[in-house]
């Protein structure tokens, strides 16, 4: 059953971090809401497309107003449990003031070019291996980049920096923007998804996404839960390639430095990754890595 907030209620949940919409995804929920009876899974289905309105929405049914009991991760979910009104009342209040520059989107399409694959294939790779929740799997795919667009907002040379951390990673990516920031994007990643109030455990992995060797180095059995988000985020980033959309690198060096524990914890080979990979090709998601 869905619960109605009042406009002092959005706009108090509205306050703090803010990251663009995509423009055409507002256009196109715009365009869903005129309609005479607007469809609530279409309007879900464009929103978990967006990493902005999706962090605000799964923000909103988190909060202290709905007193839900354990946090909850699927966009599905939380656009049912609001309601078509205060989803549309939400989205309204998102909408950019101003236009964005030309260049300001130049600079957020490659980031927003990489979330939707990712989250689609993290998605898939749960189903293939088994993992208990998908959605969690798609939310870590959507949120876990999130701290770069913040950071190039604060740091106008952020793009050559991150390209520089992909170049040579020394030995983690996130190494580089410390030294040259004295913070990182999953650092910042971290706090905008606990900004969102997403669970617990899923901004704990989106903090130690580029932390994958230490993860995995340990082999006590504990924290299986994370480790398995973790896995599959690090496969679906090399499948989707943002080594090369971010980074603008020829080689995934991360990858090459944690694969094969990867690959070993989830019991996934790399022709299973080549196979996989095609698959997504078919299903229209840009895929670059390669094995053959």
């Amino acid at each position: 059953m869905s619960r109605e907030l009042t406009e002092e209620q959005i706009q108090h949940i509205l306050q703090g971090i803010r990251l663009p919409p995509q423009p055409q995804i507002l256009v196109d929920l715009q365009m869903e809401q005129a309609m005479p009876d607007p469809d609530i899974a279409q309007i879900a289905a464009l929103i978990r497309q967006d990493v902005s309105l999706s962090g605000m929405i799964l923000k909103f049914v988190n909060s202290p107003f709905f007193g839900l009991g354990n946090k909850i991760s699927s966009i599905e979910q939380a656009v049912s449990l609001l309601g078509a009104d205060t989803v549309i009342n939400i989205i309204n209040g998102l909408s950019i003031k101003g236009e964005m520059t030309d260049d300001a989107i130049q600079e957020m399409t490659r980031f927003w070019d990489t979330t939707t694959d990712i989250a689609m294939v993290s998605a898939t790779l749960a189903k293939h291996i088994g993992a208990k929740n998908p959605d969690e799997a798609y939310a870590i795919g959507l949120f876990h980049n999130v701290g770069i667009p913040l950071m190039m907002a604060r740091f106008p040379n952020y793009n050559l920096i991150m390209q520089e951390a992909y170049a040579n990673p020394e030995p983690r990516i996130i190494d580089v923007e410390n030294r040259e920031l004295n913070t990182n994007h999953a650092v910042v990643g971290y706090y905008a998804a606990k900004s969102w109030n997403l669970p617990r455990h899923i901004c704990e992995v989106i903090a130690e996404h580029h932390n994958a060797e230490q993860v995995f180095a340990q082999k006590d059995g504990k924290n299986q839960e994370k480790k398995t988000l973790l896995a599959i985020l690090k496969i679906a980033e090399h499948i989707c390639g943002n080594y090369r959309i971010l980074g603008q690198q020829d080689k995934d060096l991360e990858w090459e430095e944690n694969g094969q524990d990867i690959l070993e914890y989830t019991g996934l080979t790399t022709y299973d990754i080549d196979e996989m990979s095609e698959n997504f090709r078919d299903m229209g998601i840009s895929v670059y890595c390669n094995y053959r």
